[in-house]
């Protein structure tokens, strides 16, 4: 069973570095992602999903392959690779592969405008470890399918942060 994790960040630059972050976890085999996806909310309030695979260029690419192989079964290849190019790019667009987009669209509606989140599809993780690497990188927790205990670890992993970086109180 995989879990859902929706972190919000003050900025775009925070919520891919923190990606980048995850991703290099999940190749120490620390954490196994289902699909790690940036929402940005602009300053006019639009959403823009920023996935780690572009599915409508996949498809392009692959449906351009096999279009070009069924054209010179046909002696036509220029005309099979053009549909198998428009078809393949037609179904990687209509392709959701991860996280529902329209489910993060909804969510990342409650980001302020100007601030990014991190959506996180987990099917596995070694807590402990992740949670160390991530200890003070900032961020809120707005959703969650982890259970209590672990979703307020993560909170207080990501909030340490705010107490290392509290100013100093003059005459201190």
């Amino acid at each position: 069973m995989s879990d859902l994790v929706f972190i919000a960040f003050p900025s775009e630059k925070k919520a891919e570095e923190v990606r980048d972050r995850v991703l290099a976890l999940q190749k120490e085999y620390l954490i196994e992602l289902g699909d790690a996806v940036v929402a940005v909310r602009d300053a006019s309030g639009r959403i823009k999903l920023n996935q780690l695979m572009n599915t409508t260029a996949t498809g392009a690419l692959s449906g351009a392959l096999w279009g070009t192989l069924v054209g010179f079964i046909f002696m036509m290849p220029l005309l099979g690779t053009a549909i198998g190019a428009a078809s393949g790019a037609l179904g990687g667009k209509l392709a959701d592969v991860g996280i529902n987009d329209q489910f993060m669209k909804d969510a990342a509606g409650a980001l302020q405008p100007g601030t990014a989140g991190l959506f996180l599809l987990i099917r596995k993780m070694t807590t402990d470890k992740v949670l160390a690497d991530l200890r003070g990188v900032g961020g809120t927790v707005m959703r969650t399918s982890f259970d209590e205990s672990k979703e307020t670890a993560l909170r207080e992993a990501l909030a340490e942060q705010a107490k290392t970086e509290a100013p100093a109180t003059p005459g201190a």
